[in-house]
């Protein structure tokens, strides 16, 4: 199922939205993650077609997403140079995603301080080795290439590291395409499990570092890191560069770890 046909069903009236053949976009018995929040962003801006860039985002994964859904949306306040959109994706009667949108317009530098350079800089994506083949969830393979960011296999350090790529980006403008893309590794816990077991975001925020995010040939390295683990949950820092090693998105997200 390509991009575009997973956006096709979202009017700018909202309400109720069929989505077809979603196998290829699944996780488990729900919707990717990546995909639900770009679900949920396209509602808001093709509600609201006048927002300036987004600058944030908040983004509860609450249910199981499903084919048969109710798209909601609202300005929750505007003001002249901020807009805060809340939007909601409903399956059979229950909230099963619930986001919140920070749009800002530009503003006069006030402070520079640039994101420091990525760390242990893995070379570029095209001389590294391609991962995760035939395996991983039905997403990945279906749309994903992914390629080795790091040495480490296996147990170690809680993080994963990875280069990462749509295979079809047609129609996607720069953030709908990090919102589908950022939610792509596992948790970086998952080195520091003890056991073989099933995750599940909870949530994900993120700030976007450029309103109009650019990298060479689709290329973006994902990072996850536990900041955390215990009491069956990660605290996890998602961190997005582009192939020249300009981080353009700085996140936390929450992590259900079952044993």
């Amino acid at each position: 199922m390509s991009v575009a046909s997973l956006l096709d069903p979202i009017s700018p009236a909202g309400g109720p939205a069929s989505f077809r053949n979603l196998d290829s976009w699944l996780q488990g018995r729900t919707l990717y993650g990546g995909a639900s929040a770009l679900i949920a962003y396209t509602a808001a801006i093709r509600a609201f077609p006048d927002l300036p860039p987004l600058r944030a985002a908040q983004v509860a994964f609450v249910a199981p997403t499903g084919p048969e859904a109710e798209l909601r949306r609202e300005i929750v306040r505007q003001g002249r140079n901020v807009a805060q959109v809340r939007s909601e994706i409903w399956c059979e009667g229950q909230c099963t995603l619930t986001a919140f949108w920070l749009f800002g317009t530009e503003r006069e530098a006030n402070a520079m301080h640039p994101a420091a350079p990525v760390t242990e800089w893995p070379g570029p994506p095209e001389e590294a080795e391609t991962a995760m083949t035939d395996k991983g969830p039905a997403f990945i393979q279906n749309n994903f290439e992914i390629r080795r960011a790091q040495d480490m296999r296996g147990p170690g350090d809680p993080l994963v590291r990875r280069w990462a790529r749509l295979t079809d980006r047609s129609g996607l403008d720069p953030v709908s395409e990090l919102i589908l893309l950022g939610d792509v590794l596992p948790p970086g816990a998952m080195r520091a499990m003890q056991r073989q077991g099933p995750i599940s975001s909870i949530n994900w925020s993120f700030n976007l570092l450029e309103p109009e995010p650019t990298t060479r040939d689709g290329w973006w390295l994902s990072e996850n890191a536990s900041q955390h683990a215990a009491h069956g949950y990660s605290s996890e820092r998602l961190r997005l560069w582009n192939a020249e090693g300009k981080q353009v998105l700085d996140g936390m997200q929450c992590v259900a770890v079952f044993g």
